[in-house]
């Protein structure tokens, strides 16, 4: 193990697993890739894109709301307002099947696995959902090789303190390919993305996914061709898709986009969920969650 971060560095940097450093809108409205790579500013919100000039003046609000142009040399830059860190997906996808058993233990879900047909779910390849995705897509399910993903998303406060905004999402996907005893090993848990900033991205997570997207939607179609097999000893087109995501319910909201600020909290009645705003407690309740109950059933005469 690494004693420091120069140290790591050092490890990691050999294998070309780079990380991309993704500076983003203080409001979560965009990230300055692509199109908006060369801004200074937002071009939704306006705000700057970066903290403070060199001689510390705030280069983000002037009488504390209007955004300010940045002027002068990039040298007279502060630090980015919001970054997240991409860590790319087909280069690690690329060194698993370089190593002979890593390329094994991904074909283990239709190789290595027990098909009694017991009705028992042993793997995530046993579910409904798995069969239906290999009969509505058979060129998908034709090599075992083809990666399901689960992506798993949530924010963590690092400092520990209930009373700080900060937060941090992390988001995590699980190779479903491998043995259910070894998918959600630490080993194998990909990191995808970092979202790091002085507020919690809410309903604009997606902002922050669009590189993973950029990548599924590769590796989805056309794929990714020429990728080693270590196990096979030959190359082959990589395909891979996200089969579901595992989170909580506030998580779940926020990917969604039903958010509980919009009174539409219950991610089964969507936009038909019945709510009440108040206006003086400033929040939404939810007084028809049972009305899909029978008329008779216990629960509707309970006060809680």
């Amino acid at each position: 193990m690494a004693g420091s971060v120069y140290e790591a560095k050092k490890i990691i940097c050999p294998l070309g697993l780079e990380v991309e450093r993704i500076h983003a809108c203080k409001n979560s409205c965009v990230l300055f890739r692509g199109e908006y790579e060369d801004l200074d500013n937002c071009p939704k919100c306006g705000f700057g894109r970066f903290k403070r000039t060199k001689d510390g003046g705030d280069n983000n609000a002037e009488d504390g709301n209007k955004p300010v142009e940045i002027r002068g040399r990039k040298g007279n830059r502060g630090g980015p307002v919001r970054v997240a860190w991409y860590f790319s997906l087909i280069p690690r996808l690329k060194r698993m099947f370089a190593t002979r058993k890593e390329a094994q233990l991904l074909r283990s879900h239709k190789e290595g696995r027990n098909k009694t047909g017991d009705g028992k779910l042993r793997h995530p390849a046993d579910a409904a959902q798995w069969g239906n995705i290999d009969a509505h897509f058979p060129w998908f399910e034709e090599d075992c090789r083809n990666i399901r993903f689960a992506m798993s998303i949530d924010g963590v406060n690092p400092f520990r303190n209930q009373s700080s905004t900060h937060g941090t999402w992390p988001i995590v996907l699980l190779v479903l390919n491998l043995p259910p005893w070894l998918c959600k090993k630490r080993k194998y848990l990909m990191l995808s993305i970092l979202v790091s900033g002085p507020k919690q991205p809410g309903d604009r997570i997606d902002v922050y996914l669009r590189p993973l997207v950029d990548d599924l939607q590769t590796l989805w179609k056309p794929g990714v061709k020429d990728v080693w097999d270590e196990f096979e000893r030959k190359d082959f087109t990589l395909h891979a898709m996200l089969f579901t995501t595992i989170n909580d319910n506030p998580a779940h909201r926020n990917l969604s986009g039903q958010s509980k600020r919009k009174g539409e909290a219950c991610p089964h009645c969507l936009d038909e969920t019945y709510s009440l705003w108040l206006r003086r407690s400033k929040k939404f309740v939810f007084l028809g969650h049972r009305r899909f109950l029978h008329k008779k059933h216990p629960y509707r005469n309970m006060d809680c």
